[in-house]
């Protein structure tokens, strides 16, 4: 583990081996790993996944860079480890200005922690807005179905989760309009045209909808 980190430090700051091995060890100690300087003689393998995980951040964080891109960080680690991460990245936010772009499929992260979001679908942003804009007031029937499709402390039990009808489409044979409509249940002849481009409705939150302003007035 230490021998990664140094590396990087070694490479892209040119600092000696001793030098880079204390910022390696104070790194952890960053993120939260007791007895840091034990920790550099580790392997991998003598790690939980949460204290990988945190090697890892440490490791995107050495260079203290103004961009963090976390690419489905929380993914495999149980509810407890996720939320010490989460809880990371914010600390790590607020002590170090470092801004971050989370890509994640989970909803309650996404809540927890975001400012701003962009819906993706099929490679394209169908919406974007604030966290309260989305989650409150969503405009494009993709949100719409994705929030459906969450669990939530009023959902009724006795029935199966909403579901969105059919497949992702084929990047490479995308539809010539929405590439959306063949799974969406309010499509219409004008759907298959141009693909729509982002509407504003409000301050900073677009969609991506021809049908927005009539289905969601």
């Amino acid at each position: 583990v230490g021998r990664q980190l140094e590396e990087i430090l070694e490479e892209h700051r040119q600092l000696g081996r001793r030098e880079a091995r204390r910022r390696a060890a104070e790194a952890l100690g960053e993120v939260g790993i007791a007895s840091p300087e034990d920790r550099l003689t580790a392997y991998p393998h003598e790690l939980s996944g949460g204290m990988r995980q945190r090697v890892m951040i440490a490791m995107a964080l050495l260079c203290k860079p103004r961009l963090l891109i976390a690419d489905e960080p929380t993914t495999a680690l149980d509810v407890t480890i996720q939320a010490q991460v989460l809880d990371l990245f914010a600390g790590l936010r607020e002590h170090h200005g470092t801004a971050t772009l989370f890509v994640t499929h989970a909803l309650g992260v996404v809540a927890g922690l975001a400012d701003r979001v962009h819906v993706m679908y099929a490679g394209r942003i169908v919406e974007t807005g604030s966290v309260r804009a989305i989650f409150n007031r969503p405009r494009h029937p993709y949100t719409r179905g994705l929030l459906s499709s969450a669990p939530t402390l009023a959902s009724d039990l006795s029935k199966p989760l909403a579901s969105i009808p059919g497949q992702p489409p084929d990047l490479l044979r995308l539809p010539p309009g929405c590439s959306f409509a063949p799974r969406c249940t309010h499509a219409m002849q004008r759907c298959d045209g141009l693909r729509p481009e982002l509407e504003a409705w409000g301050e900073a939150h677009s969609a991506a909808c021809v049908r927005s302003g009539e289905l969601y007035p």
